[in-house]
């Protein structure tokens, strides 16, 4: 085994103890604050989402709230209908109330669960995939990437709040049922729930390190540096940065349909401008380099905002952003860069003094044979 790849296995196995073990532990299993930490791994798991896509290939995408809220959005729609199967029609409660008359068929397949799973992964990355086709086709690159994909989330975000009839208008889609797999049901306050949180965290970042550690993720980290010599080697860069796109958006999509669970409920505000910059900010602070280590800066900096909004108020924004311009600045690779920078300078420091014993040898051969 490749001995970086046989590190990164033993960091991850690190990583999937404390949140396994250790967090439930501390936390006393305590139901209210398992869910509080549940939703910190949803959120850490959009943020690894990000680095797929930002940290690999150097896309910048400032609309990836667009593919979450998409993701919470159609789970929230199969459990919403659960929950009004007693209704007339069995048409959610908001749609009488702003006179439409049917069910629409677009809501109807997700009745089915295992639609629905599947769903809020494919719909996420095919609308990624239209995305990636007009952009990456015609060699857009830098910031007019993120200008696009910003200007998504917007549209997405006001025909949510317009179309008021399906998807609840601004207010989202609330009072949903509980999620029911083969007879066990999904409580957010429970231990079995907080479990299958972490665990779909784990496996998300495991197929995000496959990725990465892959030959196509070491030509994704070839085409962040230069597309164009990549291109000049034969490769199809456009292909691989969909991918990278599509596989991002999917995860995102994961995660909005965990989020829902937690929550218990949809919002337009998940696909809003100021929470999908968040995601940016929590990626950058963990560092984008790593999906692990933005994996931990969303969990990290949204336990800080937990901890500090109590007391800040609305002015935890401006603390936010305080931070991501001290991160910009002192540790543009963020945390990870930091760590990574340190753990090289301690090997150079401890390699020194075996360095000058050698010279010490080589230079003084009398004095170390006791002097014959």
């Amino acid at each position: 085994m490749i001995p970086s790849f046989r590190y990164d296995i033993l960091v991850y196995a690190a990583f999937g103890a404390v949140i396994l073990i250790g967090i439930p532990a501390m936390l006393n299993f305590d139901g209210y604050e398992l869910n509080t930490f549940a939703r910190y791994l949803t959120l850490g798991m959009v943020a690894m989402a990000l680095a797929l896509s930002w940290g690999t290939a150097g896309i910048l995408n400032l609309g990836q709230a667009a593919t979450f809220g998409l993701g919470a959005y159609i789970m929230a729609m199969h459990l919403k209908l659960k929950a009004s199967e007693s209704l007339p029609g069995g048409m959610p409660d908001f749609m009488s109330w702003t006179n439409v008359e049917s069910l629409p068929w677009f809501w109807a397949p997700f009745h089915s669960l295992p639609f629905t799973l599947v769903a809020g992964l494919l719909i996420p990355a095919a609308l990624a995939g239209l995305m990636a086709a007009f952009m990456f086709r015609g060699r857009i690159t830098g910031v007019f990437v993120a200008i696009i994909t910003l200007a998504f989330l917007v549209a997405i975000q006001l025909v949510f709040i317009e179309e008021q009839g399906y998807t609840g208008g601004q207010n989202g889609l609330t009072g949903l049922a509980q999620l029911e797999v083969l007879g066990w049901v999904a409580d957010p306050y429970s231990l079995s729930f907080y479990y299958m949180i972490a665990g779909c965290l784990i496996t998300a970042m495991l197929l995000g390190l496959m990725l990465v550690k892959s030959k196509a993720g070491l030509i994704l980290r070839a085409i962040r540096e230069d597309a164009q010599r990549v291109r000049f080697f034969g490769y199809d860069v456009a292909r691989y940065e969909t991918l990278v796109f599509c596989l991002s958006a999917a995860i995102a999509g994961w995660a909005g349909m965990l989020y829902v669970l937690v929550l218990e409920f949809a919002s337009p505000t998940y696909m809003s401008v100021s929470f999908s910059l968040a995601i940016v900010i929590w990626c950058a602070v963990g560092g984008r380099e790593s999906v692990l280590a933005a994996a931990i800066g969303g969990i990290l900096v949204n336990m800080l905002e937990g901890r500090l909004s109590d007391v800040f108020v609305e002015g935890w924004f401006l603390m936010l952003g305080i931070l991501f311009i001290v991160v910009v600045l002192v540790m543009p690779r963020g945390l990870h860069g930091l760590v990574t920078s340190g753990a090289k300078l301690l090997k150079r420091r401890s390699a020194q003094p075996v360095s000058a014993a050698n010279k010490s040898i080589v230079t003084n051969p009398v004095s170390q044979s006791g002097g014959h």
